[in-house]
């Protein structure tokens, strides 16, 4: 998961920005920055109750929703992060390992796709089955 590197509200001159600012640029919910804090994925400052995301943390958002749009659990997804975060100047390591988590869920997905496609056949052979029992429809 390549590093773009984003500001608060696509705003250059702001590197900090509250949950709620965070939740409407990401159209997604408080609860759901919460919940993906508790999960360890973000860490935001805090200002007594205040929460306050940086440039990092609102990066790290970003590629957990990227994350989560290509079906990536959140391990996989803290895994990749936090493998950038080491502060590694080669980011081969990260790359090799998305790759190869890519291709275990493209291998998934496909594997969904046949069993989809047997049932779809099946549930075919079926209902041609049963239409053939009831005959031609009579017409009133």
């Amino acid at each position: 998961m390549i590093l773009d590197i984003v500001q608060c509200g696509g705003n250059s001159e702001r590197d900090e920005c509250s949950i709620s600012e965070l939740a409407r640029e990401f159209d997604v919910t408080p609860r759901a920055i919460r919940f993906y804090e508790d999960q360890g994925l973000l860490a935001p400052r805090r200002d007594g109750q205040r929460r306050i995301y940086s440039v990092r943390e609102r990066t790290r958002l970003k590629l957990t929703l990227r994350g989560k749009r290509l079906g990536l659990t959140l391990d996989e997804i803290r895994e990749l992060i936090d493998m950038y975060d080491d502060g590694r100047r080669d980011e081969r390591p990260q790359l090799e390992r998305f790759v190869a988590i890519l291709a275990q869920h493209r291998s998934a997905l496909e594997q969904q796709r046949e069993d989809l496609e047997a049932q779809l056949a099946e549930i075919a052979a079926f209902e041609k089955r049963v239409r053939q029992r009831l005959g031609p429809r009579k017409r009133r």
